[in-house]
C-alpha cells in the first residue's frame, strides 16, 4: 500500500483527494442523503472514504482492486496515530460504503469478515454535584449573558442534549408550563425532552431579559450579549469552556450528555426510556453508560458492606 508513514502520533492535514475513486463515493453521499441522513454524517462517511481512497488507493485501477489488506493496513496506520474510537468511527463509515457498493456494482466486499478496532472504554467523564454548583455560581448574576448562561447550563444539565440540538432551539420550542423542550435531532428527527421546576425557572429569567434585547424578533431562542445576533454552536461551545475556567473545571458540552446519562442509569431510568430522551437508534451508546452505572452503584455498595470494623 503507497502510504507514507509519518511520525507517531502526528497529525497530518488529511489527504482527501479521491481521483478516480469520486464518482462512487458521491453516489454513495447521493444515497445516504436519499435515506435521510444528517448532512453532517454524511459528511462524515464519505470524507472517511475519501482519506482511505487519497491515501491508500493511489495505483489502483477501481474498486474492485482493493482488498482486505489494504483495510487492514489503514486500521493499523489510523490505530498508531489515533484512538480506538476513531479508527472504529472510520472503520464503520468505510463498511457501510463498501456494503453499498458490493450492493450496487456487485463488487465483492474487501471488508467482509473484518472485525471493527476495539474500543478501549474510558471513564465516563461526569460532575460532581459541587463542581455543578461551582459552574452555577460562575454565571450568577441579573446581566443578560448570565441569564442566558444560566440558561443553557440548566438546560444542558437537565436534558442532555447535543451541542447542535440546543443550539438549534428556537424560542417556541420551550413550553414552560409543561416543563418540555421540542427538539431537533439527527435527521430531522424531533422528539420532546423534559426539564425540572428550576430549569423552567431559569428558562423564565432568561426569556424575560430576552425579550428586551434588540434581536428579540428573531426566532432562534439563544442570542448573543450586548444585542447581538444569536449564539452559533460555536459560541455556545466557547461559552461553556470560558465559565467552567472561570471556576477552575474542564467543561465541554458534551460532558453534560455524558453526565445525563450516566445519573439516569445510575438511579434506575429504563434504557428504553433513555435511547428516547437522547435520540439513539442504537443501543450501542447504552453499553457503555450502563457499565459506568453500574462502577457507580458497585462503589456505593462496597462502602455500605465493606464497613471497617
Amino acid at each position: 500500500m503507497p502510504m507514507t508513514t509519518p511520525r507517531l502520533r502526528s497529525r497530518q492535514p488529511k489527504q482527501l483527494d479521491a481521483g478516480i475513486f469520486q464518482a462512487e463515493i458521491s453516489s454513495f453521499a447521493l444515497r445516504l442523503a436519499a435515506e435521510g441522513k444528517a448532512a453532517k454524517t454524511i459528511q462524515t462517511y464519505t470524507e472517511a472514504v475519501r482519506w482511505f481512497a487519497a491515501t491508500c488507493l493511489p495505483g489502483l485501477a477501481g474498486w474492485e482492486q482493493v482488498s482486505s489488506q489494504d483495510v487492514q493496513r489503514w486500521m493499523a496506520w489510523l490505530l498508531d496515530r489515533y484512538s480506538s474510537a476513531y479508527a472504529s468511527n472510520q472503520y464503520r463509515a468505510l463498511q457501510q460504503f463498501f456494503k453499498w457498493l458490493a450492493a450496487e456494482d456487485q463488487l465483492p466486499d474487501p471488508m467482509a469478515g473484518l472485525q471493527p478496532p476495539h474500543v478501549s472504554h474510558k471513564l465516563i467523564p461526569v460532575f460532581t454535584s459541587q463542581e455543578l454548583t461551582r459552574l452555577e455560581q460562575a454565571c450568577a448574576g441579573r446581566s443578560f449573558a448570565q441569564r442566558r448562561d444560566t440558561a443553557i447550563i440548566a438546560v444542558f444539565t437537565a436534558t442532555g442534549i447535543r451541542l447542535s440540538e440546543l443550539a438549534g432551539l428556537r424560542a417556541s420550542d420551550a413550553d414552560l408550563w409543561q416543563r418540555e423542550i421540542t427538539v431537533r435531532g439527527k435527521g430531522g428527527k424531533d422528539r420532546i425532552v423534559k426539564i425540572g421546576h428550576q430549569t423552567a425557572r431559569n428558562l423564565d429569567r432568561y426569556s424575560r431579559a430576552r425579550s428586551r434585547h434588540a434581536q428579540a424578533r428573531r426566532p432562534q431562542l439563544w442570542l448573543g450579549a450586548g444585542n447581538r445576533e444569536p449564539l452559533t454552536a460555536a459560541g455556545i461551545y466557547q461559552m461553556i469552556t470560558r465559565r467552567g475556567r472561570q471556576c477552575g473545571l474542564k467543561v465541554y458540552p458534551h460532558r453534560f450528555r455524558h453526565h445525563f446519562s450516566h445519573t439516569w442509569l445510575d438511579r434506575g431510568g429504563l434504557e428504553g426510556d433513555l435511547m428516547e430522551l437522547n435520540g439513539w437508534t442504537s443501543p450501542q451508546m447504552l453499553r457503555r453508560y450502563g457499565a459506568s452505572a453500574r462502577s457507580a452503584r458497585a462503589r456505593r455498595t462496597y462502602d455500605r458492606i465493606m464497613t471497617d470494623t
